[in-house]
């Protein structure tokens, strides 16, 4: 894993061919856009678009005591995740600083699939595999064992609905099921991370061509496009949704970054961070952390992560994410910031972009929220 040569996907000759912008991603070579960002963008959220996500770490937990090991390893319930359904949750250090944000999906009464991002995957396989000791259950590195496509957008359901005769009707958000889609079996699982319905569908690599010329094929009397990392990113930023090394860190804990509740401290037994979590929690109480909010532009110059949040010549905070928003039409930021300053419309709030105040306004994320 520490080659200095990216890795590729299953599916990266295709994406050269249809002359994607290809960039080093978490040590893995990936399509940042294909042609406009803004265009791949504004059809996720009208239409619908297809992502190589090919990159995302799984990691494969079995065993009579898998359900014993998650509970303890991270900080959510899974033991209480019904066969079909899938949970976010976090792995954070024994001090309680975040080391990933993670989706589980429970496979089977004693097998589980963790999906970890690119550039933690590693990590998260360590720290599981060193957890496991004293459990009946065994983790397994599965990265080489999946491609993963998502589709992504309104028109996702009925795209993925004229290749396969799997239940999407009832599958429900963070759920998944095993289906044939293009006569590829695959698992189908209602996630993604673009604040609009769609889907991911894991595959064997040697599958997933054959799956994305169909879902493209099927998909392109309604306006499906191939989508990059790049509006990956801006949609996940609309939606108010966490990315690792930005909003995310081992700086901080779950309480930090507003994502307390998944903590479950009510599940039975130990896990690893219990106490300093304990701690971070009514800490949060008694004298709130920063605060994770929006920040929209009242200008047009686009804050970038590590910008200072000021007011009155006075640093209140910090931003972490931020870009142009295709669907507002503004730049826009998420930013911790110190809970006085927090409320929305927050009046003298500015970031120093390169020394000049930029006026800004405090607002509640996420910023773009989809009519169900």
């Amino acid at each position: 894993m520490s080659s200095t040569i990216p890795r590729r996907t299953a599916l990266d000759a295709l994406h050269r061919s249809l002359g994607a912008t290809m960039t080093d991603f978490a040590g893995w070579d990936m399509p940042l856009r294909y042609g406009s960002e803004r265009d791949e963008h504004l059809a996720v959220r009208t239409k619908a678009g297809l992502f190589d996500l090919s990159h995302m770490g799984e990691i494969t937990v079995t065993g009579p005591r898998a359900a014993a090991l998650l509970d303890y390893a991270l900080v959510g319930n899974l033991g209480s995740v019904k066969v079909g359904r899938a949970r976010y949750t976090m792995i954070c250090r024994e001090d309680g600083g975040i080391l990933d944000d993670l989706i589980v999906y429970r496979l089977g009464e004693t097998e589980y699939m963790v999906v970890a991002n690119a550039s933690n995957a590693q990590t998260v396989l360590e720290a599981l595999a060193e957890r496991a000791a004293g459990f009946d259950a065994d983790v397994r590195d599965d990265r080489d064992a999946y491609a993963l496509l998502a589709v992504q957008g309104p028109e996702s359901p009925g795209i993925l609905k004229s290749l396969t005769d799997a239940d999407l009707d009832g599958l429900k958000y963070y759920a998944g099921l095993p289906g044939t889609v293009a006569g590829v079996p695959a698992l189908i699982a209602r996630t993604g991370y673009t604040g609009e319905d769609g889907f991911e569908l894991f595959v064997a690599p040697a599958d997933a061509e054959k799956l994305w010329q169909a879902l493209t094929e099927a998909g392109s009397s309604v306006g499906l496009v191939p989508c990059g990392l790049s509006c990956r990113d801006t949609l996940r930023l609309e939606a108010g949704m966490p990315l690792y090394g930005h909003e995310l860190s081992t700086s901080l804990t779950p309480f930090d970054a507003g994502l307390g509740r998944v903590v479950k401290f009510e599940k039975e037994g130990d896990f690893v961070g219990r106490e300093a979590l304990a701690e971070a929690a009514s800490r949060a109480q008694e004298n709130p952390p920063r605060v994770l909010v929006g920040l929209i532009a009242e200008g047009r110059r686009v804050p970038r992560a590590g910008y200072a949040v000021v007011t009155e010549g006075e640093v209140i905070g910090e931003v972490t994410s931020g870009a142009p928003s295709p669907t507002l039409g503004k730049p826009i930021a998420m930013a911790y910031v110190d809970a006085a300053h927090s409320a929305p419309g927050t009046p003298g709030v500015g970031v120093d972009i390169r020394s000049s105040h930029e006026p800004y306004e405090v607002v509640a994320l996420p910023f773009y929220k989809r009519q169900k």
